[in-house]
């Protein structure tokens, strides 16, 4: 019997991709429940193409579809459904966390590939995996990484988590320079082809200071043990160093096809034919350099808003979302998006009792700071 997957975003990057590769594995897995945010014309050529049970679109104005879901609770409506064992959450943004949630209540698999539900609600992620019995597998390739070489060792092995960046396309500019960045710089990742929030992220390195944030709550290591290096040929994905010395990296050509499979499959390895093969004999040198936290501010706010716990995380994500959203509409220059986050973090209270109440409020202030920037 095949495993029923939900995918939540199924017509952005990773959910395209994720369909790619379910295309090739269709002994093992089948596709109980498609959303997508609001491109229906692509989610009713997904759904006509592998008839779900389930298809929800969250907005739905002017779709005319009676057999849909429709509106915010199609996501949560997609995971409890009982014919799904796994649920891929590719849900860009704070808006994927009720779902992520939900499946973990409801004892799910939940691959994660949205950042920003541990980011703003790890430890209540945590409680809803130990209360439901789900499980949480990332399918960031970074944190994938770690997860295959962590093997079956625990945090007292590990002396630190490496998590590596591609630098993105500002690497060696300056920090003035990047300040007048415009849009169309911004979005020309070298290494990866994804939505605009998450190229941008990978810009800014705001992309990192999330990974780092999750990286902590996946694997349950301290900050001050989890270390980001650039690695501009983005082919080692990330690299544990245990407590006595040794190193293990995980190594593949750039493609979300492995991390997507492996977080279906874990701990199991399958086959799939289509995913691309590493050829050391053919690859680039690799090397490394040391991030320039003075020209990637964004960086650095995040590991500090990690560091200080509370809604910090909450706010920074909010911020960050919001500034980028701005950037994008042209409303605010390059530069202006870690200043914003700054705003934000020393105008929005950061303490206090945590619970997706106060964590929404400070989603919604931090926003609001930051739209009273423009």
């Amino acid at each position: 019997m095949t495993q029923g997957i939900a995918i939540l975003g199924s017509t952005g990057s990773i959910g395209r991709t994720a369909l790619r590769v379910l295309d090739r594995q269709r002994n093992r897995f089948h596709v109980a429940a498609l959303t997508a945010h609001s491109n229906a014309d692509l989610l009713r050529e997904q759904v006509n193409e592998w008839r779900p049970r389930f298809a929800g679109l969250v907005e739905s104005a002017g779709v005319d579809r009676s057999d849909w879901h429709t509106g915010p609770s199609a996501l949560i409506d997609a995971v409890v459904s009982p014919d799904v064992s796994i649920v891929l959450n590719a849900v860009v943004g704070v808006a994927g966390m009720d779902a992520t949630l939900a499946a973990l209540h409801a004892g799910k698999r939940v691959a994660l590939a949205n950042k920003e539900t541990l980011v703003v609600a790890g430890a209540l992620a945590m409680a809803a995996c130990e209360a439901g019995g789900g499980e949480i597998v990332p399918v960031d390739s970074e944190h994938s990484a770690i997860l295959q070489c962590l093997g079956a060792r625990g945090a007292a092995d590990v002396h630190k988590l490496i998590i590596t960046a591609s630098g993105g396309p500002f690497r060696e500019w300056t920090r003035d320079r990047m300040a007048a960045a415009t849009r169309d710089q911004a979005l020309r990742h070298p290494t990866w082809s994804m939505g605009n929030k998450i190229t941008v992220d990978s810009a800014t390195l705001a992309n990192k200071a999330l990974e780092v944030i999750e990286a902590h709550y996946l694997f349950g290591i301290p900050y001050d043990r989890i270390e980001v290096v650039v690695h501009p040929q983005s082919i080692v994905h990330s690299m544990v160093e245990f407590v006595d010395g040794s190193v293990i990296a995980q190594i593949g050509v750039p493609s979300m096809e492995l991390p997507i499979l492996y977080a279906l499959t874990h701990p199991e390895r399958v086959s799939d034919a289509g995913i691309p093969r590493f050829d050391p004999l053919v690859a680039p040198p690799l090397t490394f350099e040391a991030v320039r936290m003075d020209a990637f501010p964004a960086l650095r706010l995040g590991i500090e808003a990690g560091k200080s716990g509370g809604m910090a995380p909450a706010v920074f994500n909010a911020a960050n979302e919001a500034a980028v959203a701005l950037f994008l509409d042209g409303d605010i220059p390059f530069g202006g998006i870690a200043t914003a986050i700054e705003r934000a973090l020393t105008t929005v209270p950061v303490t206090g009792k945590i619970d997706l109440d106060t964590l929404m409020d400070a989603d919604r202030q931090a926003r609001a700071v930051v739209g009273g920037m423009c």
